[in-house]
């Protein structure tokens, strides 16, 4: 029997439950991944994109997964990312479970390995696949989390409209309450995109579909307003694709606009911890079948591939309709 190989106190230290500042500061200690795995991650996800078109944040996500998973076995002192066996990865996978990872980013690691060792036996770089009998976490399917309608309507009225950047997130507020956007979709929306005149959005959505969005009287004259008094301040004369501008004048991205929604939340008096981007999806959607829309509407509003992904809403608005009922009925 082949003896293990020596590893790194970072690699043997690192199995106890660890908070996300710990688990960055042991993958730290971690050797560089190989070139030659760089290249291959590269290539890899290179084809993935050629092939399925798959969103920017997907490939960056699993870029993040393949290189830290090359990074560990580079610091195992063992094969390397495709070379390994079946038993460092699992190794890989229970280490992660123990130092305290959501399953759903475990979860995610395991796609990214499947999908590179499906490529690699493609490619003819490998003749099997080490991934192929690796278990997948139980993922905890959960109510999505939704505001209540006054809570969702305290926010809108939390940014300084009397500002050239309280307008724009008035508007990007009402845009992304109107039609239920990924927060991705919503900062990656080009000015091009937007059709006040026939009250629509075009949006690209995951894997580069596209569909088309209505947009509500409320939402287009909060937008009119920032493309008339805002935008054109905020771009300082630059001639800019984005839509959306920050206060300093570049175009937002996620993390920033995820920095002014937990400021605004705290501005309405709501917990900042309730309130995130895809809460006000979740909103849209419970808010649109509790007031009588027909599933099948709401799931291309939401550009779901899946009438299943959007059932789920049926349930929350089950559950609020439960709620109202006990609350209300003499015999609730």
């Amino acid at each position: 029997m082949r003896p293990e190989p020596a590893r790194p106190e970072a690699v043997r230290s690192a199995s106890a439950a660890r908070s996300p500042a710990e688990r960055r500061r042991l993958a730290a200690a971690w050797p560089e991944a190989p070139a030659a795995e760089r290249a291959a991650i590269e290539a890899f996800l290179g084809r993935l994109w050629a092939e399925t078109g798959c969103a920017r944040a997907t490939l960056a996500a699993y870029r993040s997964d393949l290189v830290l998973a090359a990074r560990w076995l580079a610091a195992r002192g063992g094969p390397g990312l495709l070379a390994v066996d079946r038993a460092p990865l699992y190794e890989l996978l229970a280490l992660r479970a123990a130092q305290g990872y959501s399953p759903r980013s475990t979860a995610r690691l395991l796609a990214a390995l499947r999908a590179f060792y499906a490529d690699a036996r493609r490619q003819g770089l490998r003749a099997d696949d080490p991934s192929t009998l690796l278990e997948r976490p139980g993922l905890p399917r959960g109510l999505p989390k939704v505001l209540a309608e006054s809570e969702v309507e305290a926010l809108l009225r939390a940014p300084d409209t009397g500002s050239p950047a309280g307008l724009g997130e008035r508007a990007m507020l009402e845009l992304l309450y109107a039609t239920g956007l990924r927060v991705s979709e919503l900062v990656g929306l080009p000015t091009l995109a937007l059709n006040l005149r026939q009250g629509v959005l075009r949006v690209r959505g995951k894997g580069g579909k596209e569909r088309l969005v209505p947009i509500g009287d409320e939402a287009q004259h909060w937008l009119s307003r920032y493309l008339a008094e805002a935008r054109p301040v905020l771009a300082r004369g630059r001639s800019l694709p984005a839509l959306f501008l920050a206060a300093d004048g570049e175009p937002y991205d996620r993390r920033g606009f995820w920095a002014r929604l937990k400021a605004l939340a705290a501005v309405a008096g709501l917990d900042p911890a309730r309130v995130a981007p895809h809460r006000l999806r979740h909103s849209f959607a419970t808010h649109l079948l509790n007031h009588g829309a027909d599933l099948r509407v709401v799931q291309m509003l939401l550009g779901h591939s899946s009438l299943s992904t959007t059932q789920i809403y049926t349930h929350v608005a089950r559950e609020g309709l439960k709620r109202l009922h006990a609350a209300h009925h003499p015999r609730g």
